[in-house]
């Protein structure tokens, strides 16, 4: 079905760009950026700083809930139209994080942000790819992830800065501005298409998967600081794990699934996404516990913590200039293996009693962290993906999306339960459990070594390219013509 023949003011293809990118460092950034600032945060609201860990958990996993209607919604209203949309509801419940009046109106809020995040990034990736023909993906990959890898690693850094010479509540509001001006330039740039989706929504997949996911954020959010014995959390955990289970169960056996499980099955992308779990919650886990230790028991400040992780981000950029050199010459398993190894051994390293009260040394490990586990992460993406037809594409994203974030929510509730629940007035803090937890993401990197076994000696032929799967045209390099529409 043709659609309207509309003349933005600005080009399309530089619109995406544009918009994509302010999106996704926003979505980033949010990521990490509270991170330095929970210390401040608990105290403020007089709350346990394990309770305040749940302002992460909310936004991480709110964020998988969202990943999986992102193509469905996308498909069926439009792709420009549920982009800008969520877009508009992160900028505003940026703004109630900013306001937030007590630490449950700033879960929620976090939580309505991490769900409008999980429908950006899979929705924003389509709009980039029905913008650009294949032949140009690879080019602009290489220029969108300096915002999507840096900002991560800029939030601790941020978050200390504005934490210690404005207030946290700074670390949302610089968020209103920059999506203000997204939603704006999109509404008058971006073109609209709608695909029409295939079969009906799975609407007894999404009542199944949505409560579980939230009984588990439940539990894992209040287990650390009330007690897993306690009955909300002990109830939300027992019926969260039988929802999900059976949301699995439905998911492998329905014609037309939420989530295509089946996918897991194929051994290269099926090692890549657990890989990518085990690896997310070892990184988001000590991204979360070290700023902390450094806090709580060296008497750093909010602002030195985040500083202390920042080479993290310059390890991670030197690591995405040379992961496409690296991986044909040597393949997946050879360059991921040693790679997670040596990560694991750089993160107990940041446990090791006077190691972390250098700064240069932190730095200097921080930097490793960054370029080792950067290249074994960004190997397990290229290569994963390599067996997955176009076809199933954008259900292995949103899979392999959730995955990972899930995995990051893990590894946060875990340093969380070994820290405790002991409130941030106290003293002097005991640096033993939190050393301890960063022992814990160490071992996680370890196990992700061992699950890397899996992967293939030799990198993996991507499937044929087929004429079918070029963009119709109007969407390939003269991408700025008129909007499409196909029902």
């Amino acid at each position: 079905m043709s659609g309207l023949l509309i003349r933005p003011r600005i080009r399309p293809r530089v619109a995406v760009v544009l918009v994509y990118t302010a999106a996704m460092c926003m979505n980033g950034l949010d990521s990490t950026i509270v991170n330095p600032a929970l210390y401040t945060i608990a105290g403020d609201f007089g709350r346990p700083l394990s309770a305040a860990n749940t302002v992460e958990t909310a936004f991480l996993v709110a964020l998988a809930v969202g990943l999986p209607v992102a193509g469905w919604l996308g498909d069926r209203f439009g792709t420009k139209r549920v982009f800008l949309g969520a877009l508009t509801a992160f900028t505003i419940a940026s703004a109630v994080c900013g306001l937030a009046p007590d630490l449950d109106t700033l879960v929620v809020a976090r939580a309505v942000q991490g769900l409008a995040g999980g429908l950006l990034t899979p929705v924003g990736m389509t709009l980039l790819f029905r913008a650009f023909p294949p032949h140009e993906r690879m080019k602009l990959a290489k220029v969108l992830i300096v915002p999507t890898a840096l900002m991560p690693a800029l939030g601790p850094p941020l978050g200390g800065l504005l934490t210690e010479h404005l207030s946290w509540h700074w670390l949302f509001f610089v968020n209103v501005p920059i999506g203000t001006a997204a939603v704006v330039l999109g509404v008058f740039g971006l073109r609209e298409h709608v695909e029409g989706p295939e079969g009906k929504f799975d609407t007894v997949g999404f009542w199944l998967a949505t409560p579980a996911l939230g009984l588990l954020t439940y539990a894992l959010g209040f287990g650390p600081s009330q007690g897993w014995t306690r009955p909300a959390v002990a109830v939300s955990a027992a019926l969260g794990s039988v929802l999900l289970v059976a949301a699995v169960l439905h998911q492998v056996r329905a014609k037309t699934p939420l989530l295509k499980l089946r996918l897991l099955a194929d051994r290269v992308y099926g090692s890549a996404s657990a890989l990518a779990g085990v690896t997310a919650a070892g990184l988001m886990g000590v991204l979360f516990v070290f700023p902390l230790l450094y806090q709580a028991s060296l008497g750093a400040s909010a602002l030195d913590a985040g500083l202390s992780v920042f080479p993290e981000a310059v390890g991670l950029m030197l690591a995405s200039q040379v992961v496409d050199r690296l991986l044909p010459r040597l393949g997946p398993r050879l360059l991921t293996v040693p790679a997670l190894l040596v990560a694991a051994a750089v993160f107990a390293a940041l446990a090791i009693p006077g190691v972390a009260e250098n700064a240069w040394s932190v730095r200097g490990l921080m930097f490793l962290i960054g370029l080792v586990l950067g290249t074994a992460v960004l190997t397990v993406q290229i290569s994963g993906f390599e067996s997955i037809g176009p076809a199933d594409m954008g259900q292995a994203m949103g899979l392999f999306q959730i995955v990972r974030t899930l995995g990051g929510a893990l590894g946060i509730a875990a340093c969380a339960a070994v820290i405790g629940g002991g409130h941030v007035t106290e003293a002097a803090a005991d640096p033993g459990p939190y050393r301890t937890a960063v022992w814990v993401t160490a071992g996680l990197v370890a196990l992700g070594a061992v699950m890397a076994l899996r992967l293939p000696r030799e990198a993996p032929q991507p499937p044929p390219f087929d004429d079918e799967d070029a963009p119709p045209p109007g969407e390939g390099l003269a991408a700025d013509e008129a909007p499409a529409v196909k029902g």
